[in-house]
């Protein structure tokens, strides 16, 4: 059962993660949500800053949602 969302950032949701021995958690793409914040009102740096140590600085347990930064696999080769 997935059990914590991060409010205001529904639209940002692109699946689901799963790891071994823990339940299912919302995965949320990283770059959408600091859009969500910059269409708020926020610049592109106050986002950055509020989401980091907002949402990615809070641990809420093993429920807690993942953040996914899209890359393509070839860049991480380099």
């Amino acid at each position: 059962m997935l059990k914590l969302k991060v409010d205001g950032f529904d639209e940002a949701i692109i699946g689901i993660a799963e790891r071994c021995g823990y339940e299912p958690v919302f995965a949320y793409d990283y770059d959408q949500c600091i859009n969500i914040l910059q269409d708020q009102g926020m610049s592109r740096e106050g986002a950055l800053e509020f989401f980091e140590y907002n949402t990615l600085g809070s641990w809420l347990g093993d429920t807690t949602p993942v953040f996914i930064t899209k890359q393509s696999f070839a860049s991480t080769k380099k």
